[in-house]
Protein backbone atom coordinates (compact mmCIF):
# COMPACT_ATOMS: atom_id res chain seq x y z
CA UNK A 1 0.00 0.00 0.00
CA UNK A 2 1.38 3.15 -1.33
CA UNK A 3 1.42 4.92 2.98
CA UNK A 4 3.14 2.23 4.86
CA UNK A 5 6.36 4.56 3.60
CA UNK A 6 5.42 7.17 6.04
CA UNK A 7 5.87 7.72 9.46
CA UNK A 8 2.80 6.77 10.58
CA UNK A 9 2.37 3.41 11.62
CA UNK A 10 -0.20 3.11 13.64
CA UNK A 11 -3.69 2.14 12.09
CA UNK A 12 -5.45 4.58 14.29
CA UNK A 13 -3.89 7.38 12.46
CA UNK A 14 -5.18 6.54 9.00
CA UNK A 15 -8.76 7.14 7.71
CA UNK A 16 -11.55 4.66 7.23
CA UNK A 17 -10.98 4.60 3.56
CA UNK A 18 -7.41 4.54 3.60
CA UNK A 19 -7.44 1.80 6.74
CA UNK A 20 -10.04 -0.23 4.31
CA UNK A 21 -7.53 -0.07 1.20
CA UNK A 22 -4.19 -0.66 3.99
CA UNK A 23 -6.26 -4.00 5.57
CA UNK A 24 -8.14 -5.35 2.16
CA UNK A 25 -3.86 -5.66 0.83
CA UNK A 26 -2.93 -7.93 3.43
CA UNK A 27 -3.19 -10.91 4.42
CA UNK A 28 -4.48 -11.13 8.43
CA UNK A 29 -3.42 -13.14 10.76
CA UNK A 30 -4.23 -12.89 14.21
CA UNK A 31 -2.36 -15.03 17.26
CA UNK A 32 -5.07 -15.96 20.29
CA UNK A 33 -4.09 -17.84 23.84
CA UNK A 34 -6.21 -18.36 26.19
CA UNK A 35 -6.25 -15.81 28.09
CA UNK A 36 -5.73 -18.04 31.59
CA UNK A 37 -2.98 -19.25 29.91
CA UNK A 38 -1.06 -15.77 29.12
CA UNK A 39 -1.35 -15.09 33.06
CA UNK A 40 0.07 -17.83 34.25
CA UNK A 41 3.09 -17.31 31.49
CA UNK A 42 3.39 -13.07 32.84
CA UNK A 43 3.58 -14.70 36.35
CA UNK A 44 5.68 -17.15 35.69
CA UNK A 45 8.18 -14.80 33.37
CA UNK A 46 8.11 -12.13 36.78
CA UNK A 47 8.70 -14.64 39.20
CA UNK A 48 10.08 -12.73 42.50
CA UNK A 49 7.47 -10.06 41.82
CA UNK A 50 4.63 -11.01 42.72
CA UNK A 51 4.43 -13.41 46.25
CA UNK A 52 1.64 -15.66 44.97
CA UNK A 53 -0.04 -15.96 41.87
CA UNK A 54 -3.45 -15.44 43.69
CA UNK A 55 -1.87 -11.75 44.59
CA UNK A 56 -0.05 -10.99 41.23
CA UNK A 57 -4.28 -11.81 39.42
CA UNK A 58 -5.61 -9.52 42.49
CA UNK A 59 -2.47 -6.76 41.08
CA UNK A 60 -4.32 -7.26 37.53
CA UNK A 61 -7.48 -6.80 38.57
CA UNK A 62 -7.06 -4.12 40.72
CA UNK A 63 -5.28 -2.35 37.14
CA UNK A 64 -8.31 -2.87 35.32
CA UNK A 65 -8.74 -2.52 31.89
CA UNK A 66 -7.14 1.02 31.44
CA UNK A 67 -4.13 0.66 33.42
CA UNK A 68 -3.17 -2.92 33.22
CA UNK A 69 0.17 -4.30 30.73
CA UNK A 70 -0.38 -5.36 27.10
CA UNK A 71 0.52 -8.93 28.36
CA UNK A 72 -2.98 -9.27 30.38
CA UNK A 73 -5.06 -6.90 28.70
CA UNK A 74 -8.08 -8.88 27.16
CA UNK A 75 -7.46 -9.73 23.27
CA UNK A 76 -10.36 -7.55 21.94
CA UNK A 77 -9.23 -4.23 23.20
CA UNK A 78 -5.83 -5.20 21.36
CA UNK A 79 -6.88 -6.52 18.17
CA UNK A 80 -10.76 -5.51 17.09
CA UNK A 81 -11.29 -8.52 15.89
CA UNK A 82 -15.06 -7.27 15.19
CA UNK A 83 -13.27 -3.97 13.42
CA UNK A 84 -11.22 -6.19 11.37
CA UNK A 85 -11.54 -9.25 9.68
CA UNK A 86 -8.74 -11.61 9.90
CA UNK A 87 -7.62 -14.00 7.72
CA UNK A 88 -6.97 -16.97 9.89
CA UNK A 89 -6.83 -17.20 14.09
CA UNK A 90 -4.31 -19.62 15.32
CA UNK A 91 -4.57 -20.88 18.65
CA UNK A 92 -1.55 -21.51 20.86
CA UNK A 93 -1.27 -25.00 21.39
CA UNK A 94 -2.27 -25.84 17.81
CA UNK A 95 0.81 -24.12 16.32
CA UNK A 96 2.31 -26.36 14.22
CA UNK A 97 -0.90 -27.84 12.39
CA UNK A 98 -1.77 -24.13 12.08
CA UNK A 99 1.25 -22.73 10.70
CA UNK A 100 1.48 -25.34 8.12
CA UNK A 101 -1.65 -24.66 6.86
CA UNK A 102 -0.67 -21.22 6.44
CA UNK A 103 2.89 -21.50 4.68
CA UNK A 104 0.62 -24.58 2.72
CA UNK A 105 -1.66 -21.67 1.66
CA UNK A 106 0.90 -19.32 1.19
CA UNK A 107 2.77 -21.30 -1.38
CA UNK A 108 6.14 -22.36 1.10
CA UNK A 109 7.40 -25.67 1.90
CA UNK A 110 5.73 -26.26 4.94
CA UNK A 111 8.17 -28.47 6.51
CA UNK A 112 11.30 -26.92 6.09
CA UNK A 113 10.29 -23.53 7.88
CA UNK A 114 8.31 -25.04 11.21
CA UNK A 115 10.77 -24.72 14.09
CA UNK A 116 10.25 -27.94 15.74
CA UNK A 117 7.09 -27.53 17.56
CA UNK A 118 5.55 -30.07 20.51
CA UNK A 119 1.81 -28.68 21.13
CA UNK A 120 0.52 -31.87 23.09
CA UNK A 121 2.93 -31.09 25.75
CA UNK A 122 2.17 -27.98 25.58
CA UNK A 123 -1.16 -28.24 26.31
CA UNK A 124 -1.15 -30.81 28.84
CA UNK A 125 1.40 -28.88 30.59
CA UNK A 126 -0.35 -25.80 30.59
CA UNK A 127 -3.68 -28.04 31.81
CA UNK A 128 -1.52 -28.69 34.38
CA UNK A 129 -0.37 -25.41 35.70
CA UNK A 130 -4.09 -24.11 35.44
CA UNK A 131 -5.51 -26.65 37.47
CA UNK A 132 -2.63 -25.58 40.15
CA UNK A 133 -2.62 -22.00 39.89
CA UNK A 134 -6.56 -21.95 39.37
CA UNK A 135 -6.87 -23.96 42.71
CA UNK A 136 -5.43 -20.88 44.38
CA UNK A 137 -7.80 -18.63 43.88
CA UNK A 138 -11.10 -17.20 45.82
CA UNK A 139 -14.22 -17.91 44.92
CA UNK A 140 -14.42 -13.69 43.83
CA UNK A 141 -11.00 -13.96 42.14
CA UNK A 142 -12.29 -16.38 39.43
CA UNK A 143 -15.60 -14.69 39.12
CA UNK A 144 -14.04 -11.65 38.36
CA UNK A 145 -10.74 -13.20 36.16
CA UNK A 146 -14.05 -14.60 34.42
CA UNK A 147 -15.84 -11.44 34.02
CA UNK A 148 -12.50 -9.05 32.71
CA UNK A 149 -11.86 -11.94 29.66
CA UNK A 150 -15.84 -12.39 29.11
CA UNK A 151 -15.65 -10.61 26.11
CA UNK A 152 -12.29 -13.00 24.90
CA UNK A 153 -14.36 -16.12 26.04
CA UNK A 154 -16.74 -14.96 23.16
CA UNK A 155 -15.41 -14.05 20.25
CA UNK A 156 -12.56 -17.35 20.98
CA UNK A 157 -13.00 -20.88 21.12
CA UNK A 158 -10.97 -21.26 24.69
CA UNK A 159 -14.16 -24.37 25.40
CA UNK A 160 -11.47 -25.84 27.84
CA UNK A 161 -10.68 -22.65 29.21
CA UNK A 162 -10.77 -22.68 33.41
CA UNK A 163 -12.58 -18.71 33.34
CA UNK A 164 -15.23 -20.19 31.15
CA UNK A 165 -16.26 -23.23 33.65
Amino acid sequence: YRQLHTKETRLSKFNQTERKAMLGSYTKVLFVRDPFHRLIAKFLQGMGISPSFSSFVQEVLDSGMHHGSLAWKPLVSLCRPCLIQYDYVVMFGFLRQELGHLLHRAGLPAGSLLPELTDSQVQWTYRWLSEQMFSELSAQQKKQLSRFYRWDLAAFPFSSSFLSE
